[in-house]
C-alpha cells in the first residue's frame, strides 16, 4: 500500500486542530484503561493512603451518574473543543425553538463509531449549544459500565455525560422545573458495527425503551439527524454472518460494547490510522414530537409513539439531506 504523507507546509491551526482530535481519539479508546491502571498503581505504591481516599469517595459518590451527574463548565468551555469543532468542522443546527419549561428527549442519529456530533455539540459548549438552546441542559447517555472507572468517572461526568441506566433517565426527565435534555444514541453498540461512509441504516424499529420512558414522564422526543457522522471512519468489512461479525456481536454480548475494526488516517499520513478523516458534521435538530404523560404506557400507546417519531426523523432527513450533500434519490433504512 503507498503512503500518502501530509505536506510539511501545514498551518499550524491544522496541526493543532489533528492533536484535539487525538486527545480525543485517546479519551474513547484508552482513557479509561490509562486511569484504571494508574489506580492500581497507586494502591500498590507507598501512596496507598490516596487511592483508599479516593475509593472511600467513589462509595460514597456511586450513584452520582444516576442522578444527572455532574458537569464542569470548565472542561465543557475548554479551549481545546474550539479545535476539535474546527477540525470537521462541527456545526450545530437549530430548526425550531425549545420551550426550556419542558423536557427533553433527543433521540441521536446514526451512532456513528465514536458518536462524535453527540460528543462535541452535547458535552462540549463549542458549537454554542446553550445559546441556541437557552435554558436547556444537554446530557448525553452512556453505558454504565465507564462510570465504575475510578478517575475516568470524573471526565466523562464533567462533560455532561450520565448513565443510561433507567434510573438516570428517570432522574432526568422527572425533574418538575423542565430544562433537561436526555441525548439517546439510539442505535447503540450494535449500530457502530455498520458505521462506515455511505451508510444510510438506523436500528430503530426495535428500539421503543426511550419512547416508553418518553411517555411515562410526559418528555417531548426530539430526532435528532447528525449529517456526516457515518463518513468519519471506514471498517474493514464485517457483512452479517462473516466470521468478524459473528465475533463481534459475541463480543458485545459478553461486554456490552461494540469493537468495530475502524480505520481512517493518520497523524503525518493520510492512508492509514485512527483519526477520523477531515469530513464536516452537521447535527440538526429536529421539531419535538408533543407526548402526553402515560404512568403506564400500552402496547398500542408505545407503538403509536414509535411510528410517530419514525415520521419526523424520517421528515428531518429528507428536508436537509440534500444540503449536505447525500442525493435525492437516497433514503434512511429502518431495521
Amino acid at each position: 500500500m503507498k503512503v500518502q504523507f501530509a505536506p510539511l507546509n501545514i498551518p499550524l491551526s491544522r496541526r493543532i486542530q489533528t492533536a484535539a482530535v487525538l486527545q480525543w481519539v485517546f479519551s474513547f479508546l484508552a482513557l479509561a484503561q490509562c486511569c484504571l491502571a494508574g489506580f492500581v498503581l497507586l494502591a500498590l505504591s507507598d501512596w496507598w493512603i490516596l487511592a483508599v481516599l479516593y475509593a472511600g469517595w467513589l462509595w460514597l459518590d456511586w450513584d452520582t451518574p444516576r442522578c444527572g451527574g455532574r458537569r464542569s463548565e470548565w472542561l465543557r468551555r475548554g479551549r481545546v473543543w474550539t479545535h476539535f469543532r474546527d477540525y470537521f468542522p462541527l456545526h450545530l443546527v437549530k430548526t425550531v425553538t425549545l420551550d426550556p419549561s419542558h423536557n427533553y428527549l433527543f433521540g441521536f442519529h446514526p451512532h456513528g463509531v465514536l458518536v462524535a456530533g453527540g460528543f462535541g455539540n452535547f458535552c462540549t459548549e463549542a458549537t454554542d449549544f446553550s445559546s441556541l438552546f437557552p435554558g436547556l441542559t444537554p446530557h448525553l447517555l452512556m453505558l454504565p459500565l465507564w462510570f465504575r472507572v475510578p478517575l475516568f468517572r470524573e471526565y466523562i461526568m464533567g462533560g455532561g455525560l450520565v448513565s443510561s441506566e433507567k434510573t438516570s433517565l428517570s432522574h432526568l426527565m422527572s425533574q418538575p422545573a423542565g430544562g433537561n435534555v436526555a441525548v439517546v444514541a439510539v442505535g447503540g453498540a450494535p449500530e457502530a458495527l455498520d458505521a462506515r461512509p455511505g451508510a444510510l441504516t438506523l436500528q430503530v424499529l426495535k428500539r421503543k425503551g426511550f419512547i416508553k420512558m418518553a411517555l411515562k414522564h410526559g418528555a417531548q422526543l426530539v430526532p435528532v439527524f447528525s449529517f456526516g457522522e457515518n463518513e468519519l471512519f471506514d471498517q474493514v468489512p464485517n457483512p452479517t454472518g462473516s466470521p468478524l461479525r459473528r465475533l463481534q456481536e459475541r463480543l458485545q454480548c459478553i461486554m456490552g460494547v461494540a469493537l468495530p475494526m475502524f480505520h481512517a488516517r493518520g497523524v503525518f499520513q493520510y492512508s492509514w490510522g485512527l483519526v477520523p478523516y477531515r469530513k464536516p458534521i452537521h447535527t440538526v435538530v429536529g421539531c419535538p414530537i408533543p407526548v402526553l404523560q402515560t404512568s403506564c404506557p400500552s402496547s398500542q400507546d408505545i407503538e403509536h409513539l414509535h411510528s410517530l417519531y419514525l415520521e419526523g426523523l424520517t421528515q428531518l432527513f429528507e428536508e436537509h439531506k440534500q444540503k449536505y450533500g447525500i442525493a435525492a434519490d437516497k433514503h434512511l433504512s429502518f431495521i
